[in-house]
């Protein structure tokens, strides 16, 4: 059997009829991984020894959980007990942490097996995967080309059948964008729906952990089994979370979708434009209704992203110093050059970047006219977004404005790099949720659709992404390595 043939229901269901066992589907995910990775690159640490010893623990049980004995990846950024967790990053190269993150315990809790840990844009700073320290991860599609980032590795792995899931991280795209560049589903959740315990920040006030998948059921379930309240971390909302795979009816009769103009405007490539419009015609098919909105204050959102991440960042990175854990100069004359040495010589030059950025943005005297400002217009891009959900249900568009790059085309332009990004970052600003679900191809590569909800309400957007994926059959291509 082949991971990439069968849903994470299919595998439980012959798990529970006997017809495998946990130790074949991750003799399954091992082989795959031998077989592609050496191509693709999504792995910086495979955890075979455990992952078998887990398994062989599970064989002969049956677990109630559709995600019992089912394989998986995490992104470099999670921590993972005394499982390497390095951020794709000089600066960690060495750290195997002594707790597992709350997304982590949670999985353990219904038995999923944790195979390794995946590349990314070091400290989750990029949106190719090029800016890791350790390896470029490849597009499964066209290994010339980016996966996206910065959960790149956790996109490719899954798009290239080596695991069934994944988990990323998307701060201001990071899940949705590779998810588009590689063709497969990846959920960013409303921020408060996922603990942020045991995610290494980069912004606080803008991570979130979610799955990546191969089809909209299997997110769904993975989703409800790694969201809920969390006592470590007081920004998780005390809210029920839904049985998401259980809504996933197919009807969408009179939904209202709203499509903003700004997302089909300059910039958006004609083939991204004419993937959500064929889309949108399918949705129409199936009873839903579309109109033309605007979000007017989306064409500041790069830049008022930028300037809060990087503040946010370069808060947050400052605990790498050299003097508890990560990397340390050596032979520093004093504290001062331990300090300066140890984080331009653990640092890569994007991190360096933002952490000068952000800086900047928080002096004294600059503070008001960036920092304070950049917040004022996060307020303004969030109404605008308000305004809309007071009459519509969903707001879709492109997630990308073009199909993924070449590697090496944009991650020495980083202004290039940061405006790729328009279309999914107003999501993370306004802490909305959002999906991407692949909605066309072209020359050979895969365009994502994004689906935009109201807060807390992953429940409708899966039931239009669901609804549209088994309309269409992109969700059924794969890449031939």
């Amino acid at each position: 059997m082949s991971i990439f043939d069968h849903s994470i229901k299919d595998m439980h269901e012959l798990l529970h009829k006997k017809e495998i066992s946990v130790s074949d589907l991750v003799d399954q995910s091992i082989k795959r991984i031998n077989e592609v990775d050496g191509k693709v690159q999504a792995f910086l640490t495979i955890d075979e020894e455990n992952a078998r010893k887990k398994a062989k623990e599970l064989d002969g049980k049956l677990g109630e959980n559709l995600l019992f004995g089912i394989p998986a990846g995490m992104k470099d950024n999670i921590v993972t007990k005394n499982l390497r967790t390095t951020c794709a990053s000089k600066m960690l190269e060495n750290f195997d942490p002594i707790y597992d993150a709350t997304v982590i315990e949670k999985l353990n809790e219904v038995n999923t097996v944790t195979i390794g840990k995946l590349n990314m844009d070091e400290f989750a700073m990029g949106s190719t995967t090029e800016t890791s320290a350790f390896k470029i991860t490849k597009n499964p599609w066209d290994l010339n080309r980016v996966p996206g980032g910065s959960s790149g590795g956790s996109a490719a792995a899954v798009a290239s059948g080596q695991v069934p899931f994944a988990l990323g991280t998307d701060t201001g795209g990071s899940i949705r964008q590779p998810a588009a560049f590689c063709g497969v589903v990846g959920m960013k959740p409303t921020y408060g729906r996922v603990s942020r315990y045991g995610l290494v920040a980069f912004a606080s006030s803008l991570d979130q952990a979610g799955p990546i998948t191969r089809t909209v059921e299997d997110n769904a379930i993975v989703l409800q089994a790694i969201a809920g309240l969390d006592a470590n971390d007081s920004t998780t909302v005390n809210k029920e979370v839904p049985n998401y795979a259980a809504d996933l009816t197919g009807d969408v009769k009179g939904l209202k979708i709203a499509v903003p103009k700004e997302y089909l405007g300059e910039g958006v490539s004609e083939a991204s434009r004419e993937s959500v419009l064929a889309a949108l015609k399918v949705l129409e098919g199936l009873g839903a209704t579309w109109e033309e909105v605007s979000l007017p204050h989306s064409q500041y959102g790069v830049a008022t992203y930028y300037l809060l991440a990087s503040s946010e960042a370069s808060a947050n990175l400052a605990r790498f110093d050299g003097v508890r854990y990560g990397y340390r100069t050596e032979n520093p004359k004093n504290l001062m050059e331990l300090y300066k040495k140890s984080r331009s010589e653990g640092f890569g030059d994007e991190v360096k970047r933002r952490i000068m950025l952000g800086t900047f943005a928080l002096s004294s005297g600059f503070y008001d006219a960036y920092y304070k400002k950049a917040q004022q217009v996060r307020t303004l891009i969030k109404q605008d977004f308000d305004n809309v959900f007071s009459k519509y249900d969903v707001i879709i568009g492109p997630t990308t404005p073009t199909p993924a790059y070449k590697i090496g085309e944009v991650v020495d332009d980083p202004v290039t790099m940061y405006v790729r990004d328009l279309l999914t970052i107003p999501v993370n600003l306004a802490g909305l949720p959002g999906i991407s679900v692949p909605c066309g191809f072209t020359e050979g590569l895969p365009l994502g659709l994004q689906i935009i909800g109201k807060h807390f309400d992953e429940q409708t957007i899966y039931r239009v992404a669901h609804a549209f994926e088994q309309a269409t059959n992109f969700h059924q291509q794969k890449p031939q390595l």
